[in-house]
């Protein structure tokens, strides 16, 4: 198993502060809006530096996601920052009017998303987010796993013509990717190279793909474990050939197991290569109020869980 040595950990929503104001520098069409949460998206460096270029609309996300849709007409590109639940169930009909049906160049950026909001519970965490945005056409949906990478996708949406929902979160986690990385939207990333099962993990996630990986290499299983950031468009191909070489397939994510990756590898496999297949996601609850860690560890989204469901699928595999 490949060792993937990190000297940090930093939270998500920082890189995308990080690159929104690298955006800020290079780009002038670049703008910001923000539903009342500059600190939480960690939008401060923008707004100090670029404040012509900034909208604070307050706690009207609907009208924000209008604004949105108006700026590009104007040829701005506009990245709207509050937290996940109210980036998308708060304001679907506006997105899916305004936005996705014309095909608006609106850059949806969304933090706290999933349990791992935490103590705030599920009236503030979402975990149906990746499926509502992923089913809207001309949506792109993307979803990285750490500080690094999310800064290099928010550079890299800035270019891309078109709607795009970037989810990421609250709390620190390893930040272990490369700082120099070129992200490819719709490119899945090899983690480590493996014949025995395919772990395709997004978001928070990859991480603990990678720990359950180690804990797998020691038993004697050796895990294929592929980085699926962008989960519209998925990197069917190289799903497709990772899962025919291990014939098994496990995937993992923080969202309900309804809509998310899993259901979109699910239909791919389904289409192309039925195999056996377990998900690690939260299956079909509402989160709760607690810290990140102990919700991961009752909704079963860690190592452990992943361990599991690769134990259990090999079994699937040899009958």
């Amino acid at each position: 198993m490949k060792d993937f040595p990190y000297t940090e950990s930093k939270d998500t929503r920082s890189g995308f502060g990080a690159g929104l104001h690298e955006l800020g520098k290079t780009n002038p069409n670049v703008v910001a809006l923000c539903a009342d949460l500059i600190g939480s998206l960690k939008m401060d460096a923008f707004v100090k530096d670029f404040p012509e270029r900034f909208f604070q609309v307050g706690i009207a996300e609907a009208n924000m996601m209008g604004l949105a849709a108006g700026l590009t007409i104007g040829g701005k590109i506009p990245f709207t920052g509050t937290f996940a639940n109210f980036s998308t169930g708060r304001v679907y009909d506006q997105i899916r009017q305004s936005i996705a049906y014309s095909d608006k160049n609106v850059k949806i950026c969304a933090s706290h998303a999933g349990l791992t909001l935490g103590e705030d519970g599920a009236t503030h965490q979402i975990l149906e987010d990746i499926g509502l945005m992923k089913m809207l056409p001309h949506m792109t949906v993307i979803n990285p796993c750490d500080y690094n990478q999310t800064k290099a996708a928010t550079l890299a949406i800035a270019d891309y013509e078109g709607p795009v929902y970037l989810r990421f979160g609250r709390p620190v986690v390893p930040n272990f990717t490369p700082a120099d990385q070129q992200f490819e939207i719709g490119k899945g990333v090899m983690l480590n190279e493996g014949a025995d099962v395919s772990i395709f993990a997004t978001g928070h996630l990859v991480w603990k793909a990678i720990l359950a990986g180690k804990l797998l290499a020691d038993k004697g299983i050796n895990a294929e474990i592929i980085n699926i950031h962008t989960i519209k468009p998925l990197d069917a191909r190289m799903i497709l050939e990772s899962a025919r070489k291990t014939r098994c397939v496990v995937t993992a994510e923080e969202h309900q197991m309804n809509g998310g990756l899993g259901d979109s590898i699910a239909q791919l496999l389904a289409r192309e290569e039925p195999l056996p297949l377990e998900m690690v996601a939260v299956n079909d609850s509402f989160g709760e109020s607690g810290t990140p860690d102990q919700l991961m560890e009752k909704y079963k989204l860690n190592e452990a869980a992943i361990v599991a469901a690769v134990e259990k699928v090999i079994k699937r595999k040899a009958r």
